[in-house]
């Protein structure tokens, strides 16, 4: 009887799990750019002295949904969405280069060109030179071009032609999907923990911002068959015990 409690114990467990996944793409279907977490479950085979007998499960996260998310227009010029596949390289809080397709930027009070939540954005320099911050003069208009470049616009007023500053420009990858890993902040970083290379081919629209690619309804589907699943584990515990309290009797009774 325990080899079916503990059988079943483990499924009611890591569908838990995998349940808090589900919730978390739930809780992110109005995050901008945000890509769905994938999950699934695993068998483990009991091994030991004799042949395997029963097999527990494990949730596993195999990676996300790289499937693009649809624009949304905003017409605000610091806010701008990757077209295609690529990524906006910043600096996390660790210091090290991480990844976002949230193009919600902001200037903060410093003049740092930094997404909604404050992560600066990475410029890219050029050929041997290291990634850095753009900085956006005081005053002046902001404008991101199609290959990221960052412009600030001066008006002198007048007949006076304003001034034109190019503050820098973005930092755009594309490394293949396959290498790229969610963090715990939310970011992503490649798996082999190397900075990606720029890409010219990667371009971004200024005026839009990416949607969510959670699908609400095969989310929501899959929160009902997880619950179920849930249930009858639940179920299955409750029958070995009634199970062992039947046997404890007859044993009895005998």
């Amino acid at each position: 009887m325990d080899r079916m409690i503990y059988t079943a114990m483990t499924g009611a467990k890591q569908t838990m799990e995998q349940q808090a996944t589900v919730s978390n793409n739930l809780a992110n279907v109005n995050t901008t750019a945000f890509r769905s977490e994938l999950a699934t479950f695993r068998a483990v085979p009991i091994l030991g002295k004799a042949q395997p007998t029963r097999a527990f499960v494990t949730d596993s996260t195999p990676g996300a949904d790289f499937t693009p998310g649809n624009f949304q227009q905003t017409g605000r010029a610091l806010d701008v969405a990757v077209q295609g596949t690529g990524w906006i390289a910043v600096r996390a809080n660790d210091g090290s280069e991480a990844y976002t397709r949230d193009g919600n930027l902001q200037v903060q009070a410093n003049g740092l060109l930094t997404t909604h939540n404050g992560t600066t954005v990475l410029s890219d320099p050029g050929p041997g030179a290291p990634p850095a911050p753009i900085t956006i003069p005081p005053n002046t208009v902001v404008t991101v071009a199609p290959d990221g470049t960052v412009s600030a616009t001066t008006s002198q007023g007048g007949n006076i032609p304003p001034i034109v500053t190019v503050a820098g420009k973005i930092r755009l990858v594309d490394p293949p999907a396959s290498n790229m890993m969610r963090r715990d902040d939310g970011l992503f970083q490649t798996r082999d923990g190397q900075a990606a290379a720029p890409s010219a081919r990667v371009q971004v629209a200024s005026g839009n911002l990416e949607s969510s690619n959670v699908n609400l309804t095969h989310q929501m589907v899959q929160m009902i068959e997880l619950s179920r699943q849930y249930e009858l584990n639940t179920k299955m515990i409750t029958t070995a015990s009634d199970n062992e309290k039947s046997a404890s009797q007859l044993l009895t009774l005998s």
